[in-house]
């Protein structure tokens, strides 16, 4: 799906109507892709085998719901590296919280049967990370493009999770190739991605190199 109009002179809402098809039919690709689990494997063995994670000293790992791209079968792995391993999970304002997991019996299925820190947990001071403090962040989503553009459900926990980052920390997502776009429409204040990894490919996007000049 690609959009025929000029860059810079789209309006804003045929931008969000663009969106809207594109996440549309991103998640009806995902939701037909066979063999999840193992393609799953496949693109998350990419990501713990790159330079950056190896460097990377606290990694934020994302929790799958629904259709993404499997992780929590690599907790263990993940685990055993001696890294320090953050996962999200969403607090009532609807904002992302950030949770230092050192065994995955900390978590368990909240609402809507979504893995997350167990909830007597999650406010101890031992546990609670602010995003400055990630060196590496895996990134969901539910379409995006060889640059690193990237359409999430249109409801922005992510966008703000990212924009307190730090600059120097590499933002990497994992796609099934079917997630993957010729062009994700993208405004000013829309952050790219430094690699979004398929199972057939890593691609390098265009970051953050702005905040890092």
């Amino acid at each position: 799906m690609t959009s025929s109009t000029e860059p810079g002179s789209t309006q804003t809402t045929d931008l969000a109507e663009l969106k809207t098809q594109i996440r549309k039919q991103a998640h009806e690709n995902r939701r037909n892709q066979e063999n999840k689990d193992e393609i799953s494997e496949t693109i998350v063995a990419k990501f713990m085998s790159m330079p950056e994670f190896e460097r990377a000293g606290t990694v934020l790992f994302y929790v799958d719901v629904r259709a993404e791209v499997r992780t929590r079968h690599a907790f263990p792995a993940a685990l055993a590296t001696g890294k320090k391993i953050i996962v999200p999970w969403c607090n009532e304002d609807g904002e992302l919280e950030l949770f230092h997991m050192e065994s995955v019996d900390e978590l368990s299925e909240g609402m809507y049967r979504i893995l997350e820190p167990k909830a007597e947990l999650r406010h101890l001071p031992e546990k609670v990370v602010q995003p400055e403090g990630i060196d590496l962040i895996m990134v969901p989503g539910v379409g995006f493009d060889e640059r690193g553009g990237r359409t999430g459900h249109g409801k922005g926990y992510y966008d703000k999770l990212l924009e307190h980052a730090r600059p120097d920390c590499p933002l990497v997502a994992l796609a099934f190739d079917c997630q993957m776009f010729p062009e994700i429409p993208m405004q000013s204040h829309d952050i790219f991605m430094d690699k979004v990894i398929t199972e057939s490919a890593i691609h390098d996007g265009i970051g953050r190199k702005d905040e890092l000049a």
